[in-house]
């Protein structure tokens, strides 16, 4: 019976099933949480706790991404695992705003319940599989300590939970990092990771488009409830074309390049590890900076721009220009010119905030990206893509 809960693999491309897609609802309301708890807190201390929780959230998502890739999703079980882990997603959801706040244990008990809850689940979906059986032992003690540690910092107050909250998610990081080594069990092997390319891509450009569309949301609502003037339509289109290049530069001619790469690769556990579960943390995180930009844009077009929303006008393109290089990289093992290229223009725009507009830099930033896309997309091909 466990056998009959593992994906079927016969080569060909392993769909990503519609109770995914339903799964990955959660995310959508999730990820607005986090873009607003980084709106209304906008400091330093405000950034730290808003990477910490889109960092948590990442790592939920990714995981159960991973965990399909080996159990189909088709089958009931499966399923009724993932509307579990949807109903303890929807309450780490709603508590994201006062994580650090009065709802700190909630967030880290419905936290811990997705990890420990899953790995078991699959620990035990996977019991007749030796190889898969020893990987979730290790992988279900890392999540057992890190729920300690995370558990350990809802019951803490303060700079206490921070601090304890920051352990916890160094241990998440560091679990694929190490190939979650354990004593007595040792570390596992990547190449026993036997993933299917094009489906951890697709589930990967799923979360993205997850979160651009959640950057559309914002900037149509916020649009929406303001007057139409010059400054605030030329806001918009700005907002909706950065969108666009994000878009046009994330499902390039590389994104599908990756996953053949990856499916022709006799270690493909080890460049799934570094493209689509390191790589993608920086781009997602620029996608979510760059909405909480747009936002600031339309309510506020003209004047005087403070360094907060400078750092976060520019930080968000070039987050994401730096996530979608170090996915090339991954892949390829060699940088993207344009790419890069383009985050030293978006460091040489920085020059020039002290005497532009909100809506003049957002826009210069558009640019960028735009002409980084375009340079991209009409440089003739070379058999190398990045």
């Amino acid at each position: 019976m466990a056998r009959d809960l593992l994906r079927h693999r016969d080569g060909h491309h392993a769909r990503v099933g519609f109770v995914e897609l339903f799964f990955d609802l959660v995310f959508v309301f999730a990820i607005t949480q986090v873009s607003h708890t980084l709106l209304e807190h906008l400091t330093w201390l405000g950034a730290l706790q808003a990477a910490m929780l889109l960092g948590a959230l990442w790592w939920a998502w990714i995981d159960t991404s991973w965990i399909t890739n080996w159990l189909d999703p088709d089958r009931p079980l499966v399923r009724l695992m993932l509307f579990g882990l949807m109903a303890a997603g929807l309450v780490l959801s709603t508590s994201l705003p006062e994580a650090f706040g009065e709802r700190g244990l909630v967030f880290a008990a419905a936290f811990v319940t997705i990890q420990v809850g899953r790995g078991l689940f699959t620990l035990w979906a996977v019991r007749d599989d030796a190889v898969l059986r020893t990987n979730f032992q290790r992988i279900v003690a890392w999540a057992v300590v890190g729920g300690a540690f995370w558990i350990g910092g809802g019951l803490a107050d303060g700079q206490t939970r921070l601090l304890i909250w920051l352990v916890a998610l160094a241990l998440e990081f560091a679990g694929p990092m190490t190939a979650f080594w354990c004593p007595g069990l040792g570390g596992a092997h990547t190449s026993d990771w036997n993933v299917e390319g094009a489906h951890l891509a697709e589930r990967v450009g799923l979360f993205v488009i997850i979160c651009l569309g959640e950057s559309i949301i914002i900037t149509g609502a916020t649009f929406a409830d303001l007057a139409w003037t010059t400054l605030t339509v030329s806001a918009f289109v700005s907002a909706f074309l950065g969108a666009i290049a994000m878009w046009w530069l994330y499902f390039s001619a590389k994104h599908d390049q990756a996953s053949n790469v990856i499916a022709g690769s006799d270690d493909p556990g080890a460049i799934a590890r570094r493209a689509y579960t390191y790589a993608p943390i920086p781009l997602v995180a620029g996608v979510v900076v760059t909405a909480v930009g747009d936002e600031m844009v339309l309510a506020h077009p003209a004047g005087h721009i403070e360094p907060a929303v400078a750092w976060v006008l520019l930080g968000g393109p070039a987050l994401f220009l730096a996530g979608t290089a170090a996915a090339i990289f991954a892949v390829w093992k060699q940088w993207s010119r344009p790419r890069l290229a383009g985050l030293l223009a978006l460091g040489g725009l920085a020059f020039a905030a002290p005497i532009s507009t909100p809506l003049a830099l957002s826009a210069a930033a558009t640019a960028v990206l735009l002409a980084v896309g375009a340079w991209e997309t009409w440089t003739p091909r070379r058999a190398n893509p990045a």
